[in-house]
């Protein structure tokens, strides 16, 4: 097995290697093809070459490594370390980085590099890679496209503004077939288009970015202070404000899985975080992972106490229904509506309380079809119990569609929708996403954030946290950071082995921690 694993891996390699000298003829090319000009531009480029025994193979399935692999190399993206031996592995982590897509859908340990990617998450690469930010109409180009209800939410802005730009153009029966492999002829099509459109588009290498979109003509000016202060928190436009009407904005910290790391969710961690300015706390209560779904009683308990004692330190506290691996929050609806109705019940009279009821759906959980079903039926339970507090309704994609959930809302009041990002691998698309949210009337949340790159390490990254806190800052959005906890991430707010149970100095920080810290007052 061994044997054939690296003959392969050569064959492959050999098929991505640039050309020497000039291009050969491929004999299974047809002239006058559609795809011929494609594959000479791609092959004269040296994006890719034919097989050993001199073939193309243009309709053989590609696979995400092959992808990937001639994606980054036409847009100028050089392979890092990674942990996989695989012959791709170093390309595929730059991808994973540069933010091109999401570890759950090609996971770098590598055990799918070599299976056909599917049609929609390449388009999804592509348009990251070569033309990020591309516009999309939704009425327009989802008309277009047959068989758009086969489509998973999480690719309808990238298949969208592929379809805009003329990238794709579906079958001769109007399909995309979102789930369905792509040829290596039709993958030097689509990437030779991108670039094509991004060459009339995209800066020249080493100019300055694109300037972001402008902040408020006016800074909104969100007072500080906790519970006493401003009481019950409402919603007003996209404002959070305070029970006289003010803006509030909320900053503090999130725990990390309270099966995990339980501890920093006590009493005196609690205090520390609010002695360094903070006016939120966040109680991430995982349901899978071993958390609320394995063992209800102990982590209800372990919820409970961290809630009471944030509301003991003044503070508001975020209790989190923390989805993760059940990436489909409609998976458990049934237990989600019991635990919010009890704890609904509980906390009716206290102000103190918000209600994140789905973390970060994801694994192909829609909008539509899932989330907002689920979040309709959340927000009725909850109100049954308590009619003014506030809710966080998180969107596919790990929380970062707020697009589709600005498009179509949930009905109610005081609902906030939740954006998360991590400094290293989310930046301008963004930010731009949660001003076309507001502008749309969108009240935002970011109810969790990290320095770090999405999977919690690398960095600090504190010139994009920086920048991020400042835009968040300039339009009054509270955020929650990830997370207070002293695991060995660079993500993680306090240095490995600090002892919960009493104050903290700086030297007890992170690099992390120490900066976001330095930020709850502004």
């Amino acid at each position: 097995m061994r044997k054939l694993t690296r003959t392969l891996a050569a064959v492959l390699l050999c098929a991505l290697l640039p050309v020497q000298g000039a291009l050969a003829a491929f004999p299974d090319v047809e002239p006058g093809s559609w795809y011929e000009e494609a594959v000479a531009q791609m092959a004269g480029s040296g994006l890719l070459t034919g097989y050993p025994d001199g073939t193309f193979q243009p309709g053989r399935t590609i696979s995400a490594a092959e992808f990937v692999a001639i994606t980054a190399r036409r847009a100028g993206l050089s392979p890092v370390p990674a942990q996989s031996s695989h012959w791709a592995a170093g390309y595929l982590q730059a991808a994973l980085q540069a933010g091109w897509y999401d570890w759950d859908e090609i996971p770098p340990t590598g055990e799918t590099f070599d299976r056909p990617i599917p049609r929609q998450l390449a388009v999804k690469i592509l348009m990251r890679a070569l033309l990020p930010g591309a516009p999309w109409d939704y009425t327009a180009e989802s008309a277009k496209i047959r068989d758009f209800s086969a489509l998973d939410g999480r690719y309808y802005q990238f298949v969208l503004g592929a379809y805009g730009a003329g990238v794709v153009t579906g079958d001769a029966n109007g399909d995309f077939r979102p789930k369905d492999g792509l040829s290596r002829a039709e993958a030097c099509t689509l990437i030779l288009r991108a670039g094509r459109r991004a060459a009339g588009t995209a800066p020249a290498p080493g100019a300055s970015p694109a300037p972001e979109t402008p902040p408020p003509a006016q800074a909104v000016q969100a007072a500080r202070g906790g519970v006493s202060q401003h009481g019950w928190l409402k919603v007003q436009g996209t404002q959070l404000c305070g029970e006289d009407g003010a803006p509030v904005v909320l900053r503090g910290m999130s725990t990390h899985g309270l099966q995990w790391y339980g501890q920093f969710a006590c009493g005196q961690s609690i205090r520390n975080t609010a002695g360094a300015g903070a006016n939120l706390f966040r109680v991430a209560m995982y349901t899978g992972e071993g958390g609320y779904l394995s063992q209800p009683g102990a982590m209800r308990r372990q919820a409970i106490a961290a809630v009471d004692a944030a509301i003991e330190q003044d503070l508001y506290v975020i209790l989190d229904w923390h989805i993760l691996s059940d990436g489909n929050p409609m998976d458990h609806v049934t237990e989600a509506e019991a635990f919010f109705g009890d704890m609904a019940e509980r906390y009716q009279d206290r102000p103190n309380v918000i209600y994140e009821i789905c973390n970060e759906p994801n694994g192909g959980a829609s909008w539509a079809g899932d989330i907002k079903p689920y979040a309709q039926r959340l927000v009725k339970t909850i109100r049954a119990r308590s009619p003014r507090a506030v809710i966080l309704i998180g969107s596919s994609t790990w929380s970062q569609d707020i697009h589709l959930a600005a498009a179509d809302p949930v009905e109610g009041e005081n609902l906030m929708y939740t954006l998360h990002f991590y400094a290293g691998t989310h930046g301008a698309e963004l930010r731009s996403r949660i001003d076309s949210a507001l502008g749309q009337g969108l009240p935002v949340f970011v109810s969790e954030w990290g320095t770090s790159r999405a999977d919690g390490s690398g960095g600090v990254f504190l010139e994009e946290s920086a920048l991020w806190l400042d835009f968040l800052a300039e339009r009054g959005i509270s955020w929650a950071n990830w997370s207070l906890c002293d695991k060995d991430e660079t993500s993680a707010a306090l240095r490995p082995g600090t002892p919960p149970g009493r104050p903290w100095t700086q030297a007890d920080l992170t690099p992390s921690g120490q900066f976001v810290f330095s930020r709850f007052a502004g």
